[in-house]
């Protein structure tokens, strides 16, 4: 028998168990108590322009049709016939989600009149009531409002949209959106988020688990021996072990340094209303469960997490600029974009590793060093949804 290792520094404090993050059961109990309960960040509004737009996502299992309706309006449904349970709309690519106007189906059709089912023609309007039902008639006792498509839970914020795939228990319990994003919107209050568009995009499959993604984005412990060009850029991010970062005002670039980029500097402008600290200092977010928001002077960068299963996540990350920016001649987001996806990969494979390692036999938790108190935030964000620790 080998000698059991020291205790720990009572400083230390414990990570959640390894089985949080390779278990098959934790993970299906995370989908009913938190992708299926919390709101959950799915994409831009500016995905969906027209009436008939439509998206195809793929929310832990869960397929799910995100519509902009007549009105203009977004709404969310389970992507599922009320009849006899067919698939509306089908993924028609090996990625999460799919998106069109007026596509047509094997007899079958969604787009801005409404969507048809393949199977037996129920045809619905876009926010979700059922219109007709061939063959059927309410005088035979058959009530078009008892059939419209299970509703899921749609609001919006900053030109993002959220998806609740349990509305009816969201409302009830009184779990608004607002309630979920705490005083994020009121720090980042002069950041124009609503009106920046994406300029590029990047995808990622990443062997690990989502939560190991969320506990490395929230601490800087790791940057001085991970990100030796992003503490070129912003020095704070390396003293002291990322210890006492003061995210409310944002963490200051180095002397002449503005924005992520390699130089830290740019040819964009700042976004119209910040502070003399937001023109020169980086703010970030984390919103539980699944999106990370980073924000210098003249872009906006957003990962959404896609959990796959307990060992993979899929991130989707959009670099955000304003429109001004966008429609100017030499438009170029690439300073950015290769900075970022720098940094990402750097991160992605330290995640991974981290994954592999809290697979070894022996290993039963981790421990969070102080300058990692942000971190606590998962452990106790989890085991508040989930139950008590192992």
């Amino acid at each position: 028998m080998t000698a059991a290792p020291p205790n720990p520094p009572s400083r230390l404090e414990k990570s959640l168990p390894s089985s949080f993050y390779l278990s098959q059961e934790i993970y299906m109990r995370e989908k009913d108590k938190i992708f299926a309960h919390d709101w959950f960040c799915a994409g831009r509004q500016e995905q969906l322009p027209e009436p008939g737009d439509f998206l195809v996502l793929d929310v832990a299992g869960e397929s799910i049709l995100v519509v902009r309706t007549k009105d203009r309006k977004l709404a969310a449904h389970y992507n599922v016939c009320r009849h006899r349970g067919a698939r509306l709309c089908e993924s028609s690519s090996s990625h999460s989600a799919d998106s069109g106007n007026g596509i047509r189906l094997t007899g079958g059709v969604l787009g801005p009149a409404g969507i048809r089912c393949p199977y037996h023609q129920w045809t619905y309007s876009l926010d979700g009531h059922l219109l007709n039902a061939p063959y059927l008639r309410e005088t035979d006792g058959f009530v078009k409002e008892d059939f419209s498509l299970y509703p899921v839970g749609l609001a919006t914020w900053g030109g993002f949209f959220f998806l609740n795939l349990s509305p009816d228990q969201a409302a009830a319990e009184g779990r608004t959106l607002q309630q979920q994003l705490g005083a994020a919107p009121d720090r980042v209050q002069r950041y124009p988020l609503a009106d920046l568009r994406v300029g590029a995009r990047i995808e990622y499959h990443v062997a690990a688990n989502w939560k190991v993604i969320v506990e490395n984005y929230n601490e800087c412990y790791h940057c001085a021996g991970i990100h030796p060009e992003l503490c070129d850029v912003v020095p704070a991010f390396k003293q002291q072990g990322g210890a006492q970062l003061d995210w409310d005002r944002g963490i200051p670039h180095k002397e002449g340094a503005f924005t992520f980029t390699k130089s830290g500097t740019t040819t964009r402008a700042p976004f119209p209303g910040l502070d003399d600290d937001e023109k020169i200092r980086h703010k970030g977010e984390l919103i539980y469960p699944n999106f990370m928001l980073s924000l210098a002077a003249d872009h906006a960068t957003a990962f959404y997490l896609w959990p796959q299963g307990p060992l993979q996540t899929r991130i989707v990350c959009e670099f955000l600029f304003h429109p001004m920016e966008i429609a100017k001649s030499d438009f170029d987001p690439s300073d950015a974009v290769h900075f970022w996806d720098l940094v990402n990969r750097q991160d992605w494979a330290i995640c991974k590793r981290v994954q592999q390692g809290i697979a070894s036999r022996p290993h039963r938790f981790g421990f969070y060093a102080p300058m990692e108190d942000l971190s606590l935030d998962i452990r106790r964000y989890v085991t508040e949804r989930l139950g008590p620790l192992e």
